[in-house]
């Protein structure tokens, strides 16, 4: 299954003409205020990307920069992510850091923050921590504390006791876009909770949903909607029918089961608010989305969604063998495969990476007793691969071997110098007394760089980095820290199987 990386499957600027008309549209419909919640990724959307050839993985910044006089942000995290630690695998980083980093980028486009917002806020002091952090940085924190009964005692929730209780976010635009770094961080019920104010104050608001995934007008079986599953796989969300849009329109729409669940709970609580001027009928006419209507390629954009469903079941292997992950999710992520009759081989780098690692283990080429091999494809087609020895880990020497292809340099010459190698080695060992002396890529960049400055084909090659992005890469390996970190810079979408690199249980 070849996916060529530059073709084109979705059509960015008919995208955002259509969404922000819709956006627009639907504020309209409140009058004076609409908090939309913004579902998915804001910025950063590599799944996207990835599934819909073609999508900008920061199409949706640029939509709020066509709005930005109308709109302002409030942020949500949920405490107990913070509390342990819960990582965005995109960055390998924590969602409280990718809250920071998700304001640093709303700052950096001119969009105003008005506050962030804890949610089930119980008073950890891990918690109180990262909102003293933003306080002393003049960023407003309010917290939510958990609503007994929340969301069935509707009763309570719409009283001073309920919603009530929760501080109120001073606004100023007529679109407040309610947005998070993940799933489960309390963006509908800080949406539900600022209208209830707002009301209690005599002014007019509304309530919306904006998401990419799934996407409401493609199949419930379409490949997009299926990867969208398996990206879900670990917090059990899954597909189906809207049965409140068919009942009520004889239309099949796709959404998600929370969305499903809950709409009985949400139309109720908008009633109570807002009185007979509630407009929905179905969780996807709460949705403005129109992701769907600007796929250009069907054909391409199901090939890209397969190999997505691919890269998540091995991502997901990996986590299960880290510890991280539970059995089922894996098996789910699995089964989604199986419903396509995809196997692991569709995925033409697999193949070639693992026989890589079996050449490296035929002729003894390996590192503390283990054999790796990993293998990239170009956008051409071609896939180059390169296996561990004692001297570097196998993403070091694949990504040599690769820009070695593209700058059209011999397999015999050297790109890193033999001193810079033995000076690194020296500094690993005598000085940060570590024994493992094989170069990470993280390193080997490092070792690039400076070779460069007097190596004329190391400079012509590391020029050939930029030609990665996007390529396809397997290993036969879980990267080690200092590989992933390399790897995420290059832009690659990696897979691996899940082994690891060393019997050694504290990796570097």
């Amino acid at each position: 299954m070849t996916m060529t990386i530059d073709k084109i499957g979705f059509d960015n600027e008919k995208y955002l003409k259509e969404q922000s008309m819709s956006i627009l549209d639907r504020a309209a419909q409140f009058g004076n205020k609409l908090y939309l919640e913004f579902g998915g990724k804001l910025v950063y959307d590599y799944h996207a990307s990835r599934v819909l050839p073609g999508f900008d993985p920061n199409v949706k910044m640029k939509l709020l920069k066509t709005l930005e006089d109308k709109i302002e942000v409030i942020i949500c995290i949920y405490s107990g992510d913070i509390e342990r630690r819960k990582i965005r695998a995109d960055f390998g980083i924590t969602y409280d850091n990718n809250a920071l980093k998700l304001i640093d980028d709303l700052r950096d486009g001119g969009i105003n923050i008005c506050a962030v917002v804890v949610t089930r806020y119980n008073g950890q002091q891990v918690v109180k921590q990262f909102m003293n952090k933003l306080e002393r940085r003049d960023i407003k924190v309010v917290t939510h504390q958990l609503i007994r009964g929340y969301p069935t005692n509707i009763d309570l929730i719409i009283s001073k006791e309920g919603y009530g209780s929760n501080e109120y976010i001073e606004t100023s635009k007529p679109i407040i876009i309610v947005t998070a770094p993940g799933p489960g961080s309390g963006k509908l019920a800080t949406c539900l909770s600022q209208m209830y104010h707002e009301h209690i104050r005599g002014i007019d608001a509304g309530y919306a949903k904006f998401e990419t995934f799934p996407i409401w007008n493609l199949p419930l079986k379409h490949p997009v909607n299926m990867a969208y599953e398996s990206a879900t796989a670990d917090i059990g969300d899954f597909n189906q029918v809207d049965p409140f849009h068919l009942e009520t329109y004889n239309i099949t729409a796709i959404n998600y089961n929370r969305d499903v669940e809950i709409f009985p709970v949400v139309k109720k609580i908008m009633l109570r608010i807002m009185g007979k001027k509630l407009v929905y009928k179905s969780p996807t006419d709460m949705g403005v989305n129109k992701a769907g209507f600007a796929i250009i390629n069907d054909n391409l954009v199901q090939q890209a969604a397969k190999q997505e469903l691919i890269r998540r079941y091995f991502r997901y292997s990996c986590e299960y063998a880290m510890g991280v992950t539970e059995k089922k999710t894996v098996q789910r992520a699995e089964l989604l495969m199986k419903e396509l009759n995809l196997t692991v081989f569709d995925r033409e780098v697999v193949k070639e990476a693992r026989q890589a690692s079996i050449a490296a283990q035929k002729k003894g080429k390996g590192n503390d007793g283990v054999f790796a091999g990993a293998a990239l494809q170009l956008r051409n087609g071609n896939i180059i691969t390169g296996n561990n020895s004692p001297l570097m880990h196998a993403a070091s020497s694949l990504i040599l071997n690769t820009i070695k292809e593209l700058a059209g340099i011999p397999k015999n010459i050297h790109l890193l110098s033999p001193n810079i190698l033995k000076s690194i080695s020296y500094l690993k060992s005598e000085i940060f007394n570590n024994n493992r002396l094989s170069l990470n890529l993280e390193e080997t960049l490092i070792a690039l760089s400076i070779s460069a400055d007097f190596n004329p084909s190391a400079k012509v090659a590391i020029e050939k980095l930029k030609e990665l992005y996007g390529c396809e890469m397997h290993s036969t390996h879980i990267p080690t820290p200092g590989d992933e970190a390399g790897l995420r810079r290059l832009g690659l979408n990696i897979t691996s199987d899940p082994n690891f690199s060393s019997r050694s249980l504290f990796i570097t």
